[in-house]
């Protein structure tokens, strides 16, 4: 499979009255990114509630993915909430303090 042709900026953009930020948050594919909004973040298949995305497929890094939760996601505040790609909401804090993948 080929990546797509189209790539969005890594920028700000406003739709109607909401604004969000697009950041880049690769690991579960190359070009993964994730939009970050006044309160809540759509992850993709970055983060779920519970787990991460998978890296077993074409362009996957875990350690990558990793690093993207920690550097992009997790500097949001706690309240935050999260919207994935995939299954049940959660929110930041809930995924730092509970995420089998971040617990040390």
């Amino acid at each position: 499979m080929r990546p797509a042709d189209y790539k969005l900026e890594l920028r700000d953009y406003t739709l109607g009255d909401m604004s969000f930020k697009v950041v880049p948050t690769p690991g579960h594919s190359i070009g993964s990114v994730s939009f970050i909004f006044d309160d809540f973040v759509v992850s993709g298949d970055t983060l779920f509630n519970g787990s991460i995305g998978r890296t077993d497929l074409h362009t996957g890094d875990f350690e990558q993915l990793l690093e993207s939760i920690k550097t992009q996601l997790f500097t949001l505040p706690d309240d935050y909430n999260v919207y994935p790609g995939h299954g049940l909401s959660t929110t930041i804090g809930y995924e730092k303090a509970m995420n089998p993948f971040f617990i040390n």
